[in-house]
């Protein structure tokens, strides 16, 4: 075990070493912020396509005929898919290196994107929803990349910022997606009902010319890529990988992190899918209102999830790597309280100030989770980036299924009840019941943050690395 000590300000690195210690984004002459710029562009056209459909949905429901029950469910299937590509692109990230990955899942993740613009039937529509969810992948693969490219002091910076910045894709596309498809109807191409279909084909197409970008522009390290450093007998076995990632399904920490991860980035997606329902039904406001409100907050992702890595840093540097799981420990609690009174709120204003509290805490989280993450265990880095990237496509899905079950019993009831009122009451009535059935599912998720917090305080590390500022770790096993 080797041990590199920095005083003050000054990192006593390897010679060899060419780990970038500032994230300068200007410095285009270096492969770390070249990297940088190229793999956070690459998650940011995922996500946009990822959640491309979103804006369109009334439109999908219009023209498939989609059910209640089905609309949910395509929901579901869009987060489900990604839990099994991040557990699976972490470890091939550590085989063959985060260059080749982004590439084909870039490349091969473009066809279902391309392929839903083509459905006819509901089934097609969910079942291709299912594999758009593979590049949500993309996450993880940013993570390992900018994890490989950046030294420990600037690490979770750099990686909040990649990820926050790529992030906004999942946001941008409530207001790119429209713009695209008023292009491609004033343009004459489609009539405004088929506009939904080519905007899906050209997002799908952007993503596939991003996988030929990402191949000739990127390296997997900064001493090159992983085929070159095998041939020179700088890389482990793949023997010595299989038992690393034994090692690291063995390792709690992990598993934590995976919980936490569910906490924070798993509830994002949660509150943000629904939220555009939820203020309509809840407070009255217009479809165009809500969406630009909800966009507005994922536009946070541009400085919040950089703040929760930066501080993770500055925490790290003054009180080692417990610093780092105090700091994750406190702003996951405060997640969940805004998020439990934001829940109660019947007041838009109040409301709002309390969205913008959970916005601001749920994307720090995430940037702080993954401050600690590069440290678990350097030797795996990939590995572990899938397991905990897929919490949160776990608590996605669980905190999903949590408000369906609550919102269709509740709608159901409403819908009953009320049968004989007129079609304005009963959609009144049902309005209300999503309302108050999704209201309380919030307040339950807020609750499940809060243990969350709890839970990091458990993250253990070796007592030199856990309470000692100012210290940079490097291991030789």
């Amino acid at each position: 075990m080797k041990f590199i000590t920095k005083y003050k300000h000054i990192v006593i690195e390897n010679m060899d070493s060419k780990k970038a210690t500032k994230l300068q984004l200007l410095n285009f002459k270096s492969i770390s912020t070249r990297t940088f710029w190229i793999t956070s562009i690459a998650f940011f056209l995922c996500f946009f396509s990822w959640f491309g459909i979103v804006p369109f949905m009334p439109d999908v429901v219009k023209d498939l005929g989609l059910t209640p029950e089905q609309k949910w469910n395509s929901i579901i299937l869009a987060v489900s898919g990604t839990v099994f590509a991040r557990l699976a692109i972490g470890k091939l990230c550590d085989k063959y290196g985060p260059r080749l990955c982004y590439t084909w899942m870039l490349m091969i993740g473009a066809l279902p994107v391309i392929l839903i613009g083509f459905v006819q039937t509901p089934e097609q529509f969910l079942i291709c929803r299912l594999f758009i969810g593979f590049i949500g992948a993309s996450f993880v693969i940013t993570q390992v990349h900018t994890s490989i490219m950046f030294a420990s002091n600037i690490v979770g910076t750099a990686n909040a910022t990649s990820a926050g910045w790529g992030n906004l894709g999942g946001g941008a596309n409530r207001l790119g997606m429209p713009i695209i498809a008023a292009a491609v109807v004033s343009l004459g191409i489609a009539e405004a009902e088929n506009a939904w279909r080519y905007s899906m084909i050209i997002a799908g197409i952007t993503c596939f010319i991003m996988g030929i970008v990402y191949f000739f522009f990127t390296q997997d390290t900064p001493e090159g890529n992983f085929k070159e450093l095998k041939e020179r007998g700088e890389l482990p076995t793949s023997k010595k990988d299989e038992i690393g990632f034994l090692e690291v399904l063995k390792d709690y920490r992990v598993w934590i992190l995976f919980l936490i991860y569910a906490a924070c980035f798993g509830m994002e997606l949660t509150v943000y899918g629904t939220m555009d329902d939820y203020l309509q039904n809840r407070f009255g406001l217009s479809r165009s209102f809500a969406g630009n409100l909800v966009l507005s907050f994922a536009l946070m992702n541009i400085f919040a999830r950089t703040l929760g890595g930066y501080f993770g840093d500055m925490f790290g540097r003054l009180k080692g790597l417990r610093g780092r799981v105090i700091f994750l420990a406190v702003i996951l609690a405060i997640e969940g309280i805004v998020l439990t009174t934001f829940s109660t709120a019947t007041s838009l204003v109040v409301g709002m100030g309390f969205l913008i509290a959970f916005s601001l805490s749920v994307q720090m989280a995430e940037g702080a989770t993954f401050s600690v993450v590069p440290f678990i265990n350097k030797k795996a880095i990939g590995s572990i980036s899938g397991i905990v990237g897929a919490g949160g496509n776990v608590g996605a899905f669980v905190a999903a299924m949590l408000l369906k079950s609550k919102s269709a019993v509740a709608e159901s009831a409403a819908i009953a009840s009320n049968s004989q009122l007129g079609e304005q009451a009963v959609k009144t009535a049902q309005m209300a019941a999503s309302a108050s059935a999704v209201s309380s599912g919030y307040f339950i998720i807020g609750g499940f943050v809060v243990l969350a917090g709890i839970l990091a305080l458990t993250i253990k590390f070796a007592p030199v690395a856990a309470e000692t500022p100012e210290l940079v770790l490097k291991a030789d096993k």
